[in-house]
């Protein structure tokens, strides 16, 4: 009994290992196709979840079994969060020196995507649970979640829409604000880290240190406002739209 108890702890430490280093070499293998062809929307992230999906389906390997396997590589991403914080610690006198103006730009971005959001979803769904959850599309995954089961909405749908306008934003973002000529490093950083939260600022630090200090700044302070402001204007919305 106790040896087989050992074999099926060493097939599933050989099953995690493998599924890491499969998704690892994945990503690599994405990452490499990007940098070759310096195409935007080649990203690796995308192209990742889009390869993962059909190959878990065809193995008929459930996701929470991958998820359970992978949950290593899941578990990097806060000190990845972390690393962001350094190209702002090498911005800090600049941004000291417009606190006001930035706080009250975001606080502003923050209110405005919460009402428009949960607004429209009302209006073309009719659906609280989905209108509370697409509302808080624009703040990292633990954060986000968290609120949703707080303000009683879908999980689920909250993660695939922060998933979604973090891989949107940082693809489509830096291309669509130089087509509206907006071409501020600050006002992109702002943009993006406001409007796509990690992803979209892990995309736009590439860019230049500038845009990466200020994506982490609006990172940081849209989830701190958006966890202040969040229960008190959904409670509102939804008395007013119900």
């Amino acid at each position: 009994m106790s040896q087989l108890i050992d074999n099926i702890d060493a097939l599933t430490l050989t099953s995690t290992i493998a599924l890491m280093l499969a998704t690892i070499a994945l990503y690599q293998f994405f990452a490499y196709i990007q940098n070759r062809s310096q195409l935007i929307w080649l990203n690796p992230m995308l192209l990742s979840i889009v390869a993962i999906i059909p190959l878990l389906l065809f193995f008929e390997l459930p996701f929470k079994a991958y998820s359970h396997s992978t949950q290593f590589l899941s578990n990097l991403l806060e000190p990845a969060v972390v690393a962001l914080g350094f190209p702002l610690y090498q911005h800090l006198n600049s941004i000291k020196h417009q606190w006001k103006a930035l706080g009250l730009i975001l606080v502003l971005g923050v209110v405005l995507v919460i009402i428009i959001s949960f607004t429209l979803t009302m209006i073309f769904i009719t659906i609280p649970q989905i209108a509370v959850s697409l509302s808080l599309k624009s703040i990292t995954t633990p954060i986000g979640i968290a609120l949703s089961q707080q303000l009683n909405g879908d999980n689920s749908i909250t993660a695939f829409a922060i998933i979604l306008a973090g891989v949107f934003g940082g693809l489509l973002g830096p291309s669509w604000l130089n087509f509206i000529k907006v071409k501020s490093a600050k006002a992109q950083g702002l943009a993006i880290g406001a409007a796509s939260h990690a992803l979209g600022t892990a995309t736009i630090s590439k860019i230049s240190y500038e845009h990466g200090a200020y994506g982490s700044l609006a990172l940081i302070m849209c989830a701190l406002i958006t966890s202040l402001v969040s229960p008190l204007l959904i409670s509102t919305l939804s008395i007013w739209l119900l």
